[in-house]
């Protein structure tokens, strides 16, 4: 099942007090980028994101799920509609991020 683009626009509605939060459609999915940095995603109508020690500090209920199979499980964030939160997270998993690799 894709995503649709009502649910990701609410996410990034959410997430409007953050400069530099763009997007990419892969597969009928979404990527979510932070200031060029891959942070999650909308996967089925999910927001997920990356499973690292900040994001896992700030959600620590947080469920792992797989975003597709075969791929990483990621943190499930379901206090979607604290817009202050979602904020906080993005903003404070952004230094502990990797870099976004080039394609060839």
């Amino acid at each position: 099942m894709a995503s649709t683009k009502k649910y990701l626009e609410f996410i990034l509605d959410q997430l409007s007090g953050l400069d530099d939060i763009t997007y990419r459609m892969m597969m009928g999915e979404y990527i979510l980028y932070y200031k060029g940095k891959i942070f999650g995603g909308i996967y089925d109508d999910r927001f997920l994101v990356k499973n690292i020690a900040t994001a896992r500090r700030l959600m620590p209920d947080a469920g792992l799920e797989s975003p597709y199979d075969g791929a990483k499980e990621m943190l499930s964030v379901t206090d979607i509609d604290d817009r202050e939160f979602l904020t906080r997270l993005v903003n404070e998993m952004y230094d502990e991020l990797p870099v976004r690799k080039k394609g060839k």
